[in-house]
């Protein structure tokens, strides 16, 4: 794009600009039981980027603290969060389709009735679908780090995002991350320090010990074997 000053003089020359994403999207292949789970329970579970605003009190039929994560993976820890926190309502967002439907299948086997879930941009969700100072609990784990430091502008966690997901929060809502990439760790961690409207919730001023309401992956159990770190951030909506 060196030729153009910006994506709007770019388009308008006819040139179309490839736009930086967060995220990879990796289709994978489903196995049979998430092709059958998708099937089952989308419909009851699924929720469309389409539909617009979402309306928590008819999706769950009740009122509670809505609770938000961003990349969920294969959904076993959001599935137990959700079964182990029956007081609140949470919502699941995932590009990866194997991941969906592994987690459908999760909740329905738990039993889980209080967990929806996006197979959309989270970004794009954020903005058309979740309503101004709606939300208890935003939940970041483990995202793509983009180690390689010409990627670092690839990281989801950058000023832009923090302050649009600011506007989503309650005051008194917690925006907690999680990575086992030290690097990652001290840039979430200089991005939310320079935030307006945060506070840290680490006494030091850095990283939490884990809470209990975020499960231990295996992944996790195995890297702590293996001498590897995890950090976790904590950081409270203030104003």
């Amino acid at each position: 794009m060196s030729q153009f000053k910006s994506e709007q003089e770019a388009a308008e020359s006819g040139v179309y600009i490839r736009k930086i994403q967060s995220f990879v999207k990796r289709e994978g292949r489903l196995t049979g039981g998430q092709a059958k789970a998708i099937e089952q329970y989308w419909p009851t579970m699924g929720l469309l980027h389409s539909s617009g605003k979402l309306n928590t009190e008819q999706t769950f039929a009740r009122t509670a603290p809505l609770v938000l994560e961003i990349g969920f993976g294969m959904g076993k820890s959001l599935v137990e969060m959700a079964k182990n926190e029956t007081d609140k309502d949470f919502i699941g967002i995932e590009v990866h389709r194997p991941g969906v439907g592994a987690c459908l299948a999760e909740a329905a086997e738990r039993e889980v009735t209080n967990l929806r879930i996006y197979e959309h941009d989270a970004v794009a969700v954020l903005a058309d679908c979740i309503e101004d100072g709606s939300l208890a609990r935003v939940q970041l784990f483990f995202p793509d780090p983009w180690h390689k430091k010409k990627h670092h502008k690839r990281r989801i966690i950058q000023p832009d995002f923090v302050q649009n997901l600011r506007t989503k929060l309650a005051v008194g809502g917690i925006f907690h991350m999680a990575t086992d990439w030290e690097n990652y760790a001290q840039h979430m961690l200089e991005v939310m320090s320079a935030a307006p409207g945060f506070v840290n919730l680490s006494a030091l001023g850095d990283f939490v010990p884990r809470p209990e309401q975020r499960p231990l992956t295996k992944f996790e159990q195995r890297g702590h074997r293996l001498g590897h770190g995890v950090w976790d951030l904590m950081f409270e909506k203030v104003n």
